[in-house]
């Protein structure tokens, strides 16, 4: 039990909520959504390079920017994709992932390590 005076001091003050990471999402792990547009987006300082995102259309209506993942990708205007979270580090603004290898995502073409990020089947062993 607090005392008057721990009470007078403050220490029943309300935490305060947690700040999503992927609000978008709603608690959701993955929703589908539709491409409005792909594009190319730079890093932030010290990094360089393009990085490739797309304009998703979720399917509870919202529109977020969400980063494509590996090397080449088949995504184009009205692609279903699958969107996770976690956002892409060196990217302002970009808080969604694309699953590979889900709906008309395809995966990554002759990935031969950590394929299960990237929707790769087992490489035939000839």
């Amino acid at each position: 039990m607090a005392t008057y005076n721990q009470v007078r001091r403050g220490c029943r003050k309300e935490q305060r909520a947690r700040r999503r990471r992927s609000p978008a999402l709603s608690n959701r792990p993955e929703l589908k959504g539709v491409c409005l547009k792909t594009g190319i987006t730079k890093p932030k300082k010290p990094n360089s390079g393009e990085r490739k995102t797309a304009r998703i259309r979720l399917s509870s209506g919202r529109v977020v920017t969400a980063y494509i993942p590996g090397e080449g990708h088949n995504v184009q205007q009205h692609s279903v994709v699958m969107v996770r979270g976690g956002r892409a580090q060196d990217c302002p603004g970009v808080k969604y992932h694309l699953v590979r290898g889900a709906l008309d995502l395809g995966g990554v073409a002759n990935r031969l390590t950590s394929r299960s990020k990237y929707g790769t089947k087992k490489p035939k062993a000839d």
